[in-house]
């Protein structure tokens, strides 16, 4: 079932995606004069260990494609999915250990002390996530918070973790966490605003699907955050139904969003979390993280 996920052999073509956290992991180490090898345990059990989550995470919101391919439940059911996600798991700290081959005792414990304190934060952003699909209002702090832990927190372990391979200080260490917390708030939200207009051709998302599955995301938040008026109301009175929308409310939501200047408020609090990474020193990396975004279409 692992080799069905990553889709390698018979499963192919194999995933998609730039393997964002761990080239974090190698490029702070490497940013920072460590030869690859101290790093690469540690990039391993990363790329892992977000796999597993994604297991979990297709289970929990009961998507059967990833990536245009059926994910593990929905091919052998949730039980094996479930077990496979947890082999995931046991198996990222299994190569996280073998750090110390290259790295001290200590070093090692204090990058799984990283990766599990993640890991606990990451549940915790779940269990936000899953609770806010009933909720009627979810304000921007609250989202936020569950962002920070869902998506951002395993981001900012990537580069702490890179930072730990390199023998940084604590206080690089933190600087590197902060670096990938912002980048991973930055992430989240400009894949937010994908989820409500871009199209599926460019990013794979289908315009409005967060919304149907009333999703709280960064444009619903804010909007509904802003002075009663027509469309702040309909967007309030929309996800107020706490159901899934048809396709008509959908459009009016996202039809109420643009004349809120909704998209325009997301691009800029995205602008806002990757002004830290800008500021970091680490200019290899900088340019790499920034490169990961559209900024010339974040400006329109």
């Amino acid at each position: 079932m692992l080799l069905c996920h990553f889709g390698y052999g018979k499963h192919g073509p194999a995933r998609r995606g730039k393997r964002l956290r761990p080239q974090m992991v190698m490029r702070v180490a490497l940013g920072e004069g460590a030869p690859l090898e101290r790093a690469l345990d540690a990039a391993v059990a990363v790329e892992i260990f977000h796999n597993y989550s994604l297991v979990h995470d297709d289970i929990e919101d009961g998507d059967r494609l990833r990536h245009g391919r059926p994910t593990l439940w929905s091919a052998y059911g949730v039980p094996h999915a479930i077990n496979a996600g947890d082999a995931m798991c046991a198996l990222s700290f299994a190569s996280l250990t073998s750090a110390s081959s290259v790295l001290d005792g200590e070093r090692v414990l204090a990058m799984l002390m990283v990766l599990h304190e993640a890991h606990a934060i990451m549940c915790e952003g779940q269990s936000l996530d899953l609770r806010f699909e009933s909720e009627r209002h979810v304000d921007l702090t609250a989202y936020h918070r569950m962002i920070a832990c869902k998506t951002a927190e395993l981001f900012s372990a990537s580069c702490r973790l890179g930072a730990h391979a390199a023998g940084c200080s604590d206080a690089a260490i933190a600087a590197y966490g902060d670096l990938g917390r912002a980048y991973g708030m930055a992430f989240q939200i400009q894949d937010d605003v994908h989820g409500v207009w871009s199209s599926a051709d460019a990013t794979g998302k289908v315009s409005g699907v967060d919304i149907a599955r009333r999703k709280w995301t960064f444009p619903i938040a804010w909007a509904i955050a802003q002075p009663p008026s027509p469309s702040r109301d309909a967007v309030a009175s929309a996800y107020a139904q706490g159901r899934p929308l048809e396709r008509q409310e959908v459009d009016q939501v996202i039809e109420a969003l643009e004349r809120l200047g909704a998209r325009e408020a997301a691009q800029s609090a995205l602008a806002e979390q990757l002004a830290v990474v800008e500021r970091h020193p680490n200019r290899e990396l900088r340019g790499f993280l920034l490169g990961t975004f559209d900024l010339a279409a974040a400006a329109r």
